[in-house]
């Protein structure tokens, strides 16, 4: 059994009905307008009038504003219940979905088809291992042009907070949720766990994700044939540094 085809038996969605309904929360950062704007202007920049494609386009947070700012955007994504979502936003019929895992979906005749692919607010890190990752960035080179670009915005570890014999990170903590991950340093892999009340219940969600370090994504690039162009701390392009808590990280796909 090939690496790839026991990838995709392990395949699951973990963003299924329940959490699409939700999703879109005009409380959370992700969703401010100073955000999303940000977000779509420097993409827009990078997509130089060509195609984007974004590998995890959900409900169409960043797919939509991009489009709107004369970006052609294609997507490709797991949950039919996220693109749901997407399909009754205004402009949402017009962002073209392939169904499938983003680390090895092909978009029909999209091969070198694009200026642009992304993947933001740290869903790298939903692909579990390594060679998924490393599988994510070889499918972006396949789509990307020449020339193209790659972006990645993702967390920097936090492995810093954590004492000797610590595992845990609280990051949210409120009347009715909390919220806190858990890290395996040995293996790389972590969960964002989240325990909410509903007056005498509670439930509990925990999703898997795989950190990952910059030099080691600047690696994968290498791999798939680019090399990296810019290194941010945040969508403003202030610069990354050692006390930067995510970047957005940008590859150039190299001429052959």
């Amino acid at each position: 059994m090939t690496e790839t085809t026991r990838h995709h038996q392990e395949l699951k969605d973990y963003f299924g009905e329940q959490i699409a309904a939700t999703y879109d929360d005009p409380t959370s950062e992700m969703f401010q307008q100073s955000t999303v704007d940000a977000t779509a202007a420097v993409l827009a920049e990078l997509a130089d009038g060509g195609r984007a494609l974004e590998f995890a386009v959900g409900t169409g947070r960043i797919a939509l504003p991009l489009s709107e700012r004369g970006v052609p955007v294609h997507g490709i994504d797991l949950s039919r219940a996220m693109v749901a979502r997407l399909r009754e936003k205004p402009g949402g019929e017009g962002i073209g979905v392939e169904f499938g895992d983003f680390a090895t979906t092909r978009v029909p005749g999209g091969e070198a088809a694009f200026h642009l692919a992304y993947l933001v607010f740290n869903t790298i890190g939903n692909l579990t291992t390594q060679d998924a990752q490393v599988a994510c960035f070889a499918n972006a080179s396949h789509h990307l042009r020449p020339g193209g670009r790659f972006v990645i915005e993702v967390g920097v570890p936090e492995l810093r907070k954590l004492p000797p014999g610590q595992d845990t990170i609280l990051f949210q903590q409120g009347p009715a949720v909390w919220g806190y991950d858990v890290y395996d340093t040995a293996t790389q892999a972590m969960s964002s766990n989240y325990v909410t009340l509903d007056g005498a219940r509670s439930r509990f969600r925990s999703i898997p994700f795989r950190y990952v370090w910059p030099a080691e994504l600047d690696l994968m690039a290498r791999l798939a044939g680019m090399r990296l162009t810019h290194r941010w701390s945040d969508w403003s392009r202030e610069p990354f540094t050692a006390q930067s808590t995510k970047h957005v990280s940008v590859w150039e796909k190299e001429s052959r």
